[in-house]
């Protein structure tokens, strides 16, 4: 099992959470996968996904549109994280669902 494709991914601020749907090389193209990952279990494994201290972009003069336009994830050390997190808890591989 391989990640081959990010379809999208959310960025929860307030939770310092990233939800994310992806293919893997066994589900087809009518499938995918949905998970939610901490971006703390992700620095623990040594992938820095969001190049920036949440909390210091955080004020109360962000807007939260502005604050999304933002942040980014660079999709190949996200694939990265994920192809290893699984590969090391293969019982957290989300199911397959349909589109």
């Amino acid at each position: 099992m391989e990640i081959v494709e990010i379809i999208s991914y959310y960025i929860h601020e307030q939770t310092q959470m990233i939800e994310v749907s992806f293919r893997t090389t066994s589900d087809s193209e009518e499938e995918f996968r949905n998970d939610i990952i901490s971006l703390r279990e992700a620095k623990d494994y040594g992938y820095n996904l969001i190049d920036d201290d949440l909390s210091l972009l955080l004020d109360e003069d962000t807007e939260e549109e502005d604050f999304e336009d933002f942040l980014s994830i660079d999709e190949d050390t996200l694939v990265s994280y994920l192809n290893e997190y699984y590969l090391v808890n293969p019982d957290k591989l989300p199911k397959q669902e349909l589109l």
